[in-house]
C-alpha cells in the first residue's frame, strides 16, 4: 500500500471512530413514506430530532424514534465517560433504502389481475458530535 493511500485510508479511520452507526432492515413500509419523516430529522440536534419525531402523526416516525435513541445508546457505549447532552450530538447522515418488494395479485374485472407491490425499506442513520469552529 501506498504512503498516500495508508494516509487516507487513517485519516477515514479516524473519521469514523466518533461516528455511531444504527441500521434497520426489512421495514414494511414504502421507501417514499420513510424518506417523508427522515428528511425532517437529517442534520438537526439529537434532541430535537427525538421532539419531532415523538409528536410526529406518520408511522413511521415511531420507528425512526427507536432507532435515533438505539443509535445514542450505541454513541454511550462507545464513549463511557461523557454525557450525551455536553456532547452537542446531531443526525449527521440518514438514508432510507429500498428493500424486498413482495409481489401480489388482486382480481380485477374481466378475469384479469393486477399486480400489487408491497414495498419495505432499510434505514440507515449516523450521529455525531456537532464541529465547533475551534476543530476546524
Amino acid at each position: 500500500m501506498s504512503k498516500r493511500k495508508r494516509e487516507v485510508a487513517e485519516a477515514r479511520k479516524e473519521a469514523r471512530k466518533s461516528v455511531c452507526v444504527a441500521s434497520l432492515r426489512n421495514v414494511p413500509t414504502s421507501p417514499r413514506k420513510m424518506r417523508l419523516v427522515a428528511d425532517l430529522i437529517r442534520g438537526k440536534e439529537v434532541n430535537y430530532a427525538l421532539g419531532v419525531l415523538r409528536f410526529s402523526k406518520q408511522d413511521a416516525s415511531a420507528r425512526l424514534e427507536k432507532l435515533l435513541l438505539s443509535a445514542i445508546d450505541n454513541w454511550k457505549q462507545k464513549n463511557e465517560g461523557e454525557n450525551v447532552e455536553d456532547a452537542n450530538l446531531y443526525v449527521k447522515t440518514i438514508y432510507v433504502d429500498s428493500a424486498r418488494i413482495l409481489k401480489r395479485l388482486r382480481p380485477a374485472p374481466q378475469g384479469r389481475a393486477h399486480r400489487i407491490r408491497k414495498r419495505s425499506n432499510h434505514v440507515t442513520i449516523f450521529v455525531d458530535r456537532k464541529p465547533t469552529d475551534n476543530q476546524e
